[in-house]
This record gives C-alpha cells, sequence and structure tokens, in this order.
C-alpha cells in the first residue's frame, strides 16, 4: 500500500524524503516500479473497456447487471458485483440510479471537480478550451488504448497518445503533447470525464503547472463530453471498424496517419462549414 501510494503521488514529493518519512527502501519502491501489472489489473482493464462500450452504446441506460449480462453474451462471464465496482470506481452510473446513491457520491465528489462547459461546446478562439478521452482499438495481440484531447473551436485533435494500458500517465503524455505544439494561453480549460486517469492528482496538478484549469462531466453522463464521443465514433466508423489488426504496432501507425495526414489537415468536418479543422484555424483564427 504504502509503495503503491508513492507511486501515485510520485510527482507530487520528493521520493527520497517521502521513502524516509514511510520508512520504505527507496530501492524497494523502485523494483516495484519495474514490476509487471497483475493478471486481475490487465483484467480489469479490459472487461472495463468492454463495460465502457456497452454503456455508452446504450446512452447510460444500462447499469451492471444489464451490463454483466450483455457481457456473458459475448462470452465474458464476469459477476455482477464486480461490474457494479467497476462502474463506480469510473463513474458510470446507469439512468435512474437511486437519488440517494447519486447523491452520496455528488457530495463527495463534485464540490472539487466543476462542469465549466455545462454542455456548450463553443469557444471563440483557439486552444481555450480542449476535450480530453480515451478509448480502446482491438488488436490480436490486444488492446491498444488512444487518449486525445480535442480542440472546441477547430474541431483539431491537439495531442494525442497510445499504449498498452489505460494509465494517468497515457492521458498525462497526451495532454503534454497538445501543450508543446500549441502553446495555449494560461486560463485554458481541459474538460474531461470524471475517469480515475483524469481526476488524479498527477494529472490535475499537470492542468495547474500548465497554467489550465479542470472540468469534469457528471458522473456517468456521457453527453457532458459530446463533441469528444463524436469524435471517436468518427474515428471507430471510419477507420477502426473497417480494420483488422494484427499487431499494436500496426494499429498504432493507422491512427496516426488517419489523425496527422488526414483528420487535421483534410477531412471536411460538418461542424466548421465542412472544410478541414486547420482550414479553419487558417481562416479564422483570433
Amino acid at each position: 500500500m504504502r509503495y503503491e501510494f508513492l507511486k501515485k503521488n510520485r510527482g507530487n514529493y520528493n521520493i527520497e524524503r517521502a521513502c524516509r518519512i514511510l520508512k520504505v527502501s527507496r530501492g524497494g519502491f523502485y523494483e516495484y516500479l519495474k514490476r509487471k501489472p497483475s493478471a486481475r489489473q490487465i483484467e480489469n482493464e479490459y472487461i472495463l473497456s468492454l463495460v465502457k462500450e456497452i454503456f455508452d452504446r446504450h446512452e447510460g441506460r444500462y447499469g451492471a447487471l444489464r451490463i454483466s449480462l450483455e457481457l456473458k453474451d459475448k462470452g465474458v462471464i464476469v459477476n455482477r458485483k464486480r461490474v457494479a465496482r467497476l462502474m463506480r470506481e469510473n463513474g458510470l452510473y446507469a439512468l435512474g440510479t437511486s437519488r440517494h446513491y447519486r447523491n452520496y457520491h455528488r457530495k463527495n465528489n463534485n464540490k472539487e471537480k466543476p462542469n465549466l462547459l455545462k454542455r456548450v461546446f463553443e469557444s471563440n478562439g483557439r486552444n481555450r478550451i480542449w476535450l480530453g478521452d480515451m478509448t480502446y482499438i482491438p488488436t490480436k495481440e490486444g488492446f491498444l488504448y488512444l487518449a486525445v484531447m480535442l480542440d472546441v473551436f477547430s474541431r483539431k485533435v491537439t495531442g494525442w497518445a497510445m499504449g498498452n494500458r489505460m494509465t494517468e500517465n497515457l492521458v498525462m503524455d497526451a495532454l503534454r503533447q497538445a501543450h508543446g505544439k500549441e502553446q495555449p494561453e494560461k486560463g485554458f480549460i481541459v474538460h474531461t470525464d470524471q475517469g480515475s486517469q483524469y481526476t488524479g492528482r498527477n494529472f490535475r496538478a499537470l492542468v495547474s503547472s500548465l497554467g489550465g484549469c479542470c472540468s469534469n462531466s457528471r458522473k456517468g453522463n456521457p453527453y457532458d463530453n459530446a463533441m469528444m464521443e463524436s469524435f471517436y465514433r468518427t474515428l471507430k466508423r471510419e477507420l477502426i471498424d473497417v480494420r483488422k489488426y494484427e499487431t499494436r504496432e500496426e494499429a498504432m501507425n493507422d491512427v496516426f496517419k488517419y489523425i496527422e495526414l488526414y483528420y487535421n489537415p483534410v477531412r471536411r468536418h460538418s461542424g466548421i462549414g465542412y472544410i478541414s479543422p486547420r482550414q479553419f484555424e487558417e481562416r479564422y483564427s483570433q
């Protein structure tokens, strides 16, 4: 438990001092970092990706019981309580969830996680509001996870990162890439869901250190990040659903080409007058 605490907060403390305070070996901590994720962790990540897909496909109407039945139809046998726990930990609450249960989490979490957009996806300049989210891409080697930052103004993908696991580092890498390329002015907004990768201390500290502020969708409400969901639907319809990837590297190369060589510079987007995100920026940037 102490090593896990240090791992989650290593960007916020001097590791040598923290190890001394917690009375653990620094060498032991670095050895802990090298350990591969357990089979249970990998399994949970795989199940969560399926749960999110089913939850979004049914527009938040399905709870743990119905989702576990859908998983069973796919040949994935998972205890309903495990599904419920994964949903709860990642802020997925079905429509009609009991008032007491929803209010408990609202009371304990939303005070620190304001929704600054309130479903108004409008911006009067580039790099003032970014949306963030993750999705998965199936390959024969296993899932490849993709984290993206999207500019509300132009619909351009400003940053992205890919990896084998759904980690906080993955979404932080996407944000770092976006900030490094775009250099937004201080006060820019980063809006995401309440997944643990985005609400963790390290991600929020990174946003703050770059001069941004965090905004979060309400729990279990994918419509609060609808523009981001729309981008992923387009990506899956136009690329992922028509491919059968043998390896993660193959998928990674394909996604890179789609985003950097097609979506940003070429693809006409209905939301910005049927021109590409890059053309829109060149024409209307302030």
